[in-house]
């Protein structure tokens, strides 16, 4: 074997290309590393630690329930406003919380970045799986006000695997488009904390979706969150799943998941160049 066997040469990518699902596998240990770096940096220092996980979003739901549920008057179907709140509040948090924290994955590594080769997708992808402890422990809160409610899950619960699976990828898909966007576009960091705020209520996290006019409905399913937070609440509230507000943001979700992977290969090659 020749010196020239043990050489690999790496060529950057053109055009739109998928995911290089045999390279990611390759790496999982770095993607395992990199997702704990994220859990430890996050709690690093903090007294309450991962309790901030259920603070964050239990008090938010305490004051929505205040402004909203009882000076507001907005109709939660018949169902207590906290808990009608936080069952939409705990997959919202999960989705604003992975675009803040992939968006700004590629930029805190830059100096990785200029020095290694990896893929770079293992950077935003250890961001958003780094956020699934906080969306795992959020859920201690949803069990403690099913019980205070005395409120039993129904059968819709089998559904659940596939909402969060849609949820994953509607995070994925705009959270590799946002941190593609960011290493060339700065502005992207500055205007994403505004944006996810007005996002928060073009989903139906304070209010149902039965309050949007029937003739808007069509376009407004369009959000794969609204098909996934509704669906958190039929499923943890024994109601019909509302499929019709879910197939909808599927395709959307499946489609975001598709050209995020996509336009960030095609940015790819850049990334060492402007981080």
């Amino acid at each position: 074997m020749t010196p020239k066997d043990n050489i690999k040469i790496i060529q950057p990518t053109s055009g739109w290309q998928l995911i290089d699902f045999k390279e990611l596998w390759r790496y999982k240990d770095l993607l395992y590393f990199l997702t704990l770096r994220g859990i430890k940096a996050r709690y690093a220092q903090s007294v309450l630690g991962v309790a901030w996980a259920i603070i964050q979003p239990l008090f938010t739901t305490l004051i929505f329930t205040v402004v909203f549920g009882n000076l507001a008057k907005i109709d939660s179907d018949g169902i207590p406003y906290a808990l009608f709140s936080y069952l939409a509040l705990w997959p919202w948090n999960y989705f604003s919380g992975t675009l803040t924290e992939s968006a700004n994955s590629l930029i805190q590594n830059a100096n990785m970045i200029t020095k290694v080769y990896f893929p770079r997708m293992v950077l935003p992808l250890s961001s958003i799986l780094s956020k699934l402890l906080d969306f795992l422990i959020a859920f201690v809160v949803v069990v403690g006000m099913m019980i205070y409610y005395q409120i039993m899950p129904g059968w819709g619960l089998l559904v659940l695997p596939l909402l969060i699976i849609q949820l994953l990828m509607c995070s994925l898909g705009v959270g590799m488009m946002l941190s593609a966007m960011a290493v060339k576009y700065r502005d992207v960091k500055h205007a994403l904390s505004f944006v996810v705020q007005l996002l928060l209520y073009a989903a139906p996290v304070v209010y149902s979706t039965t309050a949007v006019p029937e003739k808007y409905q069509a376009f407004y399913v369009l959000n794969p969150m609204v098909g996934v937070i509704e669906g958190f609440r039929a499923a943890f509230l024994d109601r019909p799943m509302p499929w019709e507000w879910i197939w909808p943001g599927t395709i959307v979700a499946i489609v975001l998941f598709i050209f995020g992977m996509m336009y960030f290969r095609r940015m790819e090659r850049i990334f060492a160049d402007v981080a």
